[in-house]
């Protein structure tokens, strides 16, 4: 009877341990043009809004089921997206390849300033610098918005008697956008990911949006096109995420009025 209950406990826990390895997939990227493999590639599942990036051996592991769809981005290299099968998550390692991009870098023109010695004639070849900061209004939990803009005080009006209706109608209908938004915030490794990103490419993946809408969804919650074009990836998704939160505190304010 001992050796019974021992024998059913050790065919329990070895199945709980394959069941755990079968949700996750390994695999090595390398460049497709040499075969070298590639460190620091940035892996997300799409499905899990998980992520993870690969080691000095261009190997990795992340948490994964059948059918979830793995979005590999790699600096100068083409991104993909690989499909996990029920082969890939019994039988092991697999290989991706990332292919190299072909970068052209734009001329740049820099305008040398020509001082007079005069003060008030020089001074006004000097570019202005805006520096915008975000404060917030009171009775509105997580709401902050730009300062140092121009129409900053009309954005506020506007935004407190007409508040994000743009984000709303891009993801009303998108449930699971929302919740793969929450999860983004949640997750380190996404968000250590996203800091050092700025072409917004891993956010319109995620969010399912083109790169227009993005920085529609962000201007139209307030925040101005100097910080939309400097902000990192991370800081446009606390961004929409602060806007959301905003949203749903002056829709709530609204509902009890009526």
């Amino acid at each position: 009877m001992k050796n019974s209950i021992l024998l059913f406990i050790f065919l329990l826990s070895s199945t709980f341990c394959l069941a755990q390895e079968e949700d996750r997939v390994i695999g090595v990227v390398v460049n497709s043009s040499n075969g070298e493999p590639l460190e620091s590639v940035n892996i997300v599942n799409l499905n899990q809004v998980i992520g993870t990036t690969t080691n000095k051996k261009g190997e990795f592991e992340i948490y994964a089921k059948a059918n979830d769809t793995l979005h590999f981005s790699y600096l100068g290299f083409k991104s993909l997206k690989v499909r996990v099968t029920n082969d890939w998550l019994k039988f092991g390692s697999s290989k991706i390849e990332l292919t190299e991009l072909a970068l052209a870098l734009e001329e740049v023109v820099v305008n040398q300033l020509k001082l007079t010695g005069y003060l008030e004639v020089d001074i006004k070849q000097v570019p202005i610098i805006n520096n915008n900061y975000r404060y917030s209004i009171s009775g509105l939990q997580n709401a902050g918005y730009e300062a140092g803009a121009p129409g900053t005080v009309s954005k506020i009006i506007g935004s407190i008697f007409n508040p994000a209706d743009f984000l709303h109608r891009m993801f009303g209908k998108k449930p699971n956008e929302l919740r793969k938004l929450k999860k983004m915030k949640e997750d380190d490794e996404i968000r250590n990911l996203l800091s050092g990103r700025f072409d917004r490419e891993m956010l319109t993946v995620l969010l399912q949006v083109d790169r227009v809408d993005l920085d529609e969804i962000v201007s139209q919650c307030n925040y101005s096109k100097g910080f939309i074009q400097t902000a990192n990836d991370l800081q446009i998704l606390d961004a929409i995420s602060e806007c959301y939160e905003e949203y749903k505190v002056l829709s709530r304010g609204r509902s009890r009025k009526i």
